[in-house]
């Protein structure tokens, strides 16, 4: 549809970014009356914050409009090839599995949908197949680079199962991949617990891979990050506080998947860390507070995650959410300026 603008790759990662979020204003306010009148809502945990017992039946799973958004905007925008697959791929089938989860919620009335070990072995399976593809269709090297440190090369290890022209299993990136794609679909999972904080940060974040896929030479997977982006943005538009519409799993658990899978297209394992540095803090502010829990009974964080915690403190929603996409903006430039730098050397 757009091929005519081939010549102006630019202009295509622009068009990405509005289409997907026209696509996206257009379709959620049909999406959200199908909710409301489906009595298909949000379960808010029991232990939250006080103040969230209100958004008790806000209708969820608005993710399924985003993926809608970034599938029919990556095909169109784009001319579609074996990354744009893959990175699809990955991500509608995560989404998928979060909409198991957030269907389970709505028909068991509760806050917990799939048990974690379910979601996990999900998680994984799809994680390793990308991997395992991305190695040996898309040729991507089993390395990780620590910017003006040193490239680490992780597949030392590596099995050659005789499957056709062979099928490379790289173990210790394998291993360090599986790492990074599940805990940033979890971090990005736990991040979403406030109007407007997933949606904002992902669209900051998706906006930087978009450029540095762009940089890379790598004109699809720069599309489908910059659809990524305009689909929070056209999402953010309900989403914002107070929320007409929670994304749900669908969406938080497919925009992290997303984000570790670009940063594997593109060769940035390492640098996504940073640019992502808010979710990792999140999901460490989780982690750091039941491993205490467990030891002391005591809790470092008033609540985990983190950004509950500054609501404890006595900061309003809307406060918590605008610093958090300051500091996630911040952290993004800062990733994205250690990359260009090493491009430029």
């Amino acid at each position: 549809m757009f091929s005519a603008f081939s010549s102006y790759p630019t202009f295509l990662v622009f068009i990405a970014i509005v289409l997907a979020l026209v696509v996206t204003m257009a379709l959620m306010p049909a999406w959200i009356r199908f909710l409301k009148s489906s009595h298909i809502g949000q379960q808010v945990r029991a232990d939250g914050p006080q103040s969230h017992l209100v958004k008790q039946g806000t209708p969820t799973m608005g993710g399924v409009i985003m993926l809608i958004a970034v599938i029919v905007t990556t095909l169109l925008v784009g001319i579609p090839v074996p990354e744009t697959f893959l990175l699809l791929g990955a991500t509608v089938l995560t989404g998928v599995l979060g909409l198991i989860d957030d269907g389970s919620k709505v028909a068991h009335e509760r806050s917990l949908g799939l048990t974690p070990r379910a979601k996990l072995i999900g998680q994984f399976v799809i994680a390793g197949v990308f991997v395992l593809v991305a190695v040996n269709l898309l040729g991507v090297e089993p390395t990780v680079e620590i910017p003006f440190v040193y490239t680490f090369d992780l597949g030392i290890f590596t099995t050659v199962l005789p499957i056709g022209d062979g099928i490379s299993i790289p173990w210790l990136y394998l291993a360090f991949d599986l790492i990074l794609l599940v805990g940033m679909c979890n971090a990005v999972n736990l991040t979403d617990g406030l109007d407007g904080l997933a949606a904002g940060t992902v669209m900051i974040v998706m906006i930087v891979m978009a450029a540095i896929a762009y940089r890379s030479n790598l004109l699809e997977p720069a599309i489908f990050a910059a659809a990524l982006a305009g689909a929070c943005v056209g999402f953010l538009w309900f989403n914002s506080f107070p929320a007409d519409i929670f994304m749900g799993d669908t969406g938080s658990l497919a925009l992290g998947m997303a984000l570790g899978c670009l940063s594997v297209v593109t060769k940035t394992e390492f640098v996504v860390i940073i640019i992502g540095g808010l979710f990792v803090a999140e999901a460490l502010s989780v982690m750091i507070q039941v491993a205490y829990f467990k030891r002391t009974h005591k809790r470092i964080f008033l609540m985990a995650p983190l950004h509950h915690h500054f609501e404890k403190k006595g900061w309003s929603e809307t406060k918590v959410v605008v610093r958090f996409w300051i500091v996630s903006g911040v952290l993004a430039a800062c990733g994205f300026g250690l990359y260009f730098a090493t491009t430029l050397v």
